[in-house]
């Protein structure tokens, strides 16, 4: 009798009446809302995927930079764009994750809980709301205004570091908190100091989660477009100085030609120039998955 009477009170029925409209109305808003986030998305994929493809596939398009070609004339590569964003999110990056990782540090080890880590995070939540265009202008009064520096790639980059800092920050900043505190206290136990452990055993146990938030930072720094038109010029030849005022780049490439007509040459090469730039970013995003996952692998 208590066995039946037990198993009538666990067992679990459907629920009716108000609670199932209410749990279909969830389903179907839910379902609703995440068709109107996709369809965006793969309507921009399909279109840039359709208009861009046939000229990434040609060899010229890696090898080959834009001097020579004009709008109307067909040839060329993105060469000279591809160098110029890859070595300006390198610099972005030297500059940037040292003191992302070195800031979440002294937040969460050295400083958490007090006056000092409390200013930081909200300067830090300040920085991460600034707009593109206003890291841009600030890097041009500080540096080309006061300081008399002329336009170059160095200077992009370090408006990009303004845009790149918060995000490589929050994001070691919350897999700082996810290790465990007895791993600290057992190193602590037994000797060791304080930045040996964090050295140590702090970093490389949040390691995957830190490398993932360098590589989404990466991300969504290489498609800004704003400290690109006002701090650098747009060159349509290979170069590799940093310090010069011309420089190369995908957003600036789209930009240069996005009044093409669809006729002419110049405007399939301004998709073309897209796709590359959404490879670029998803490439990153897939090496900063398997860095993720090799992370995981390794503690197990």
């Amino acid at each position: 009798m208590t066995t039946t009477t037990t198993d009538a009170q666990l067992s679990f029925r459907r629920p009716s009446g108000v609670r199932t409209v209410k749990n279909g109305l969830a389903t179907v808003y839910v379902s609703i809302a995440t068709l109107l986030a996709v369809i965006p998305l793969v309507w921009v994929l399909y279109t840039v995927i359709t208009k861009g493809l046939q000229l990434i596939l040609s060899s010229n398009w890696w090898l080959q930079s834009q001097r020579g070609i004009t709008p109307r004339r067909d040839g060329g590569g993105a060469y000279h764009a591809i160098v110029g964003t890859v070595e300006m999110a390198l610099i972005c990056a030297a500059i940037a994750v040292p003191l992302g990782i070195m800031g979440a540090i002294l937040l969460i080890e050295y400083a958490k809980g007090t006056k000092v880590a409390r200013a930081v995070s909200f300067m830090v939540d300040i920085l991460s709301g600034i707009p593109s265009i206003v890291a841009a202008l600030f890097i041009y009064a500080l540096f080309i205004t006061i300081f008399g520096f002329g336009r170059s790639a160095i200077a992009v980059s370090c408006a990009l570091v303004l845009l790149m800092l918060p995000v490589v920050l929050r994001s070691t900043e919350e897999m700082l908190k996810l290790v465990p505190q007895e791993l600290r206290e057992a190193s602590y136990a037994l000797g060791v100091p304080k930045w040996k452990t964090i050295l140590r055993i702090v970093i490389p146990t949040a390691f995957g989660g830190i490398m993932t938030g360098v590589m989404l930072g990466l991300a969504r720094v290489m498609g800004e477009t704003a400290p690109l038109l006002i701090l650098v010029s747009y060159a349509v030849g290979i170069n590799f100085s940093p310090t010069s005022d011309t420089m190369g780049a995908l957003p600036t490439m789209i930009n240069a030609g996005r009044d093409q007509p669809p006729q002419m040459p110049g405007y399939e090469r301004v998709w073309a120039a897209a796709l590359t730039l959404i490879i670029i970013v998803m490439l990153l995003n897939l090496l900063a998955r398997g860095i993720a996952r090799a992370s995981k692998l390794k503690e197990k």
